[in-house]
């Protein structure tokens, strides 16, 4: 039988290798449809993965880094030899072809009092809770454009193109990473689509509906022509019953003859 020491030490272990194996995860559909997008992706916040590295008395920040999947292993790191975040942006990397950069950086989610997710279906908290709850990678514009940006630039993201992303916690007084987690599994943008292959029915049709909806469209078009042939047919017996009363009308008031008038 183990003694509780060696069971601790197991549960110990195995909470440092489940926090080992965090990585960022998309957002949960219902609360970010249609993600990702041509050039966002909507990411879960670290809520509670870093905990166990947090000091008391000490001030913390989020680091998030994206990078291209085509980017080497080597140059996936995201610290120096000192333990020290790199600095490298966007357009260092050429939008992460070169290696990871800095994405995005904001406080440590706070775990005890999470957003609530039922909140959502409030119109009046649902942009609070989204901004809690999720960060939208590529959702800035401007900022490459804007020459007195001076904040981490989150421009958009390459459209059909995979990513992968890494948070960081950084200790903000000494400027030190103190944990961070893996790289996310290979994350694609959405293909832009030719407008020529763009399905524009309100629905997919398969062959056998588009069959029978040329055969519909085909007797309701017979069905018309019939009903106009007999509404024209109609109309022109009508026109000639009139000219031929009319005609006959003519030929009595001429055969008649003419009243005499008497003589006195």
């Amino acid at each position: 039988m183990l003694s509780p020491w060696v069971v601790l030490a197991f549960c110990c272990l195995g909470q440092l290798c489940a926090d080992q194996s965090v990585k960022p995860h998309l957002a949960a559909p219902h609360l970010a449809t249609n993600n990702p997008t041509l050039t966002t992706v909507a990411l879960e916040k670290p809520f509670c993965i870093f905990d166990s590295s947090l000091r008391p008395n000490k001030s913390y920040i989020i680091y998030l880094y994206a990078m291209k999947e085509s980017a080497s292993a080597i140059s996936s790191l995201v610290t120096d030899n000192s333990s020290k975040p790199l600095d490298s942006t966007f357009q260092q990397t050429s939008g992460g072809q070169l290696g990871p950069y800095k994405a995005a950086l904001f406080s440590v989610p706070n775990c005890a009092s999470p957003p609530k997710l039922a909140d959502v279906g409030d119109v009046n908290k649902v942009s609070d809770v989204l901004k809690q709850y999720l960060f939208r990678v590529g959702d800035d514009g401007t900022c490459l454009y804007d020459p007195n940006f001076l904040a981490v630039c989150n421009p958009p993201l390459a459209p059909d193109t995979t990513y992968r992303f890494k948070y960081m916690l950084v200790d903000s007084t000494e400027g030190i990473v103190k944990d961070q987690t893996l790289w996310s599994d290979p994350i694609k943008t959405r293909r832009v689509r030719l407008p020529l292959k763009i399905d524009t029915w309100p629905g997919r049709r398969s062959g056998d509906m588009i069959v029978i909806t040329s055969i519909l469209s085909v007797l309701v078009f017979l069905l018309l022509a019939g009903f106009l042939a007999s509404v024209s047919s109609v109309v022109m017996g009508s026109e000639d019953s009139s000219a031929e009363t009319k005609c006959m009308s003519r030929t009595i008031q001429q055969s008649e003859p003419a009243p005499q008038l008497s003589s006195e």
